[in-house]
């Protein structure tokens, strides 16, 4: 499936079966590490915020984590935002005993739930709670994590795919968030098909080798300069 976006540059859309294979291969033939795919996942993700909402009028960035490995790319994320200039702020309900991915040598606040007035206190949100291998029923308190972010009124960033959103079909539950901006990670998946039409959509990960790029119709060339992002 191509991508049909106006007159910026184009790339497969990924199933969710391919995304999985993606990851599979980057870490089986070619031997990446987690910790390096979310380190370059959340560079580019920065990156991109970067380019699309500047820190002198977007500066206080509320950067919400799920448990997995999307969560692990919002951390980083959150890091690189603080070296580019933003204020972050990261809620992590359920934090596991592991890395922040070097958040605290930056003293970026680590929250366990979300602060009461999001609104008023957030410029930009970043949506790093689910990523494409998500499945099944949402539950506490990323339940009531989603209506709270949905109700915030401030614009919203998700990373690689909408939280609630089913990865090939889109928004077909009453739970997915509404990007104002998606970065896809790697390649584009199926859903990026519901985009609304006012959403700016990034694509992050400039590391994938020609052989699997081709393997996967995966059209390298959009990537500008040193530019670690394409906008689609």
């Amino acid at each position: 499936t191509q991508s049909t976006w106006g007159s910026q540059p184009k790339m497969r859309l990924l199933s969710q079966q391919e995304a999985q294979n993606l990851d599979l291969e980057l870490m089986g033939e070619l031997k990446y590490t987690l910790e390096q795919l979310m380190e370059l996942a959340g560079l580019s993700c920065a990156s991109a915020i970067l380019q699309e909402f500047s820190p002198s009028k977007h500066n206080r960035v509320l950067v919400v984590c799920g448990p997995g490995n999307n969560g692990g790319d919002g951390l980083v994320c959150a890091r690189h935002l603080a070296h580019f200039g933003y204020q972050p702020t990261v809620v992590y309900p359920n934090e596991p005993k592991k890395d922040l991915y070097k958040c605290e040598t930056l003293n970026i606040p680590i929250l366990k739930s979300l602060p009461a007035e999001i609104k008023a206190g957030w410029d930009v949100i970043v949506d790093a709670v689910f990523g494409f291998s998500f499945q099944g029923a949402i539950r506490s308190p990323f339940d009531s994590i989603l209506k709270s972010l949905q109700a915030a009124d401030v614009p919203i960033v998700c990373i690689d795919i909408p939280s609630g959103w089913d990865v090939e079909n889109g928004c077909v539950s009453q739970d997915g968030l509404q990007p104002n901006m998606l970065i896809s990670l790697s390649a584009p998946k199926l859903c990026a098909k519901h985009l609304p039409s006012n959403c700016a959509h990034y694509v992050g990960g400039r590391f994938i080798p020609p052989a699997i790029a081709s393997k996967y119709g995966l059209d390298m060339s959009i990537y500008r300069g040193c530019e670690q992002y394409a906008k689609l």
